[in-house]
């Protein structure tokens, strides 16, 4: 439907993202990856907190290796029953787990790239996850961190009419709007930057995603037009350092 449509739920500028990350991951481990000659440039790729595989499956099918590792065996199921209906379920495989446990189920420096999409904001200790995801990956391996940014928050809180919500966001240390918000903490790009050297990470670019979608009204984006200035909106405000304070995520690259 069109109002489905105008309200993307996958953003254009983050896949795009992931897919220049991967390159680069892809450029550095030419001639140092292991296997035949049919798997050749295929990386070994982690996807922290993957759930039902919607980002795995789009990395598999550009030829990777996938290992989603998630604490929930529903998602895990949905996700093999995806990758079988894709064609790809010999590239793509399910482990039970978490960021707490991580090095329990996979081998220290095993994978070229990590992805932690939305997982800092809901684990127990963020410090903690950016340390198992620095353990996992190889030297010169590559993270991909996508966290939530609180001056988005604030935004939208104000926009919804939520006024006493907005002032909360300011002034809690973790950047909730109540102690009912589902999302225990957010970050701002300094926050998140810090987290990330702190685990022995150099973070070499940031980017922000969903900086207009989530607060444009569904009927401004309902024709194919209004949906590809969106995007072009999206795609110019991602680089933009005066508005990436705006975005509701942040993607940062970085390289351990």
């Amino acid at each position: 439907m069109a109002k489905e449509r105008g309200r993307p739920r996958t953003s254009t500028v983050l896949w795009e993202g992931v897919q220049h990350l991967l390159a680069d991951a892809t450029g550095d481990a030419t001639g140092t990856a292991s296997g035949d000659a049919a798997d050749a440039g295929a990386l070994t790729v982690v996807d922290l907190g993957g759930g039902t595989g919607g980002l795995a499956v789009r990395v598999a099918a550009l030829g990777h290796r996938v290992v989603v590792v998630d604490p929930s065996p529903d998602a895990l199921a949905a996700l093999q029953r995806r990758t079988v209906e894709a064609g790809l379920s010999g590239r793509v495989r399910a482990v039970q787990g978490d960021a707490s446990d991580l090095s329990s189920v996979l081998a220290p420096a095993s994978a070229d790239v990590l992805l932690c999409h939305g997982v800092l904001e809901v684990v127990d200790d963020p410090a903690a996850a950016l340390r198992a995801a620095h353990e996992v990956l190889r030297p010169g391996g590559r993270l991909s961190l996508l966290v939530a940014q609180w001056p988005a928050t604030v935004l939208a809180r104000v926009l919804a009419g939520q006024l006493a919500q907005a002032l909360h966001v300011l002034s809690d240390d973790t950047r909730r709007w109540s102690s009912s918000d589902p999302v225990r903490r957010r970050f701002d790009q300094a926050s998140a930057t810090a987290l990330a050297e702190a685990a022995g990470f150099s973070v070499t670019e940031v980017e922000g995603t969903r900086t207009f979608s989530d607060v444009v009204p569904a009927v401004s984006t309902e024709s194919d037009d209004d949906l590809a200035l969106l995007r072009e909106l999206e795609a110019v405000a991602a680089r933009s350092p005066e508005l990436r304070v705006l975005a509701g995520h942040l993607h940062l690259h970085a390289r351990r």
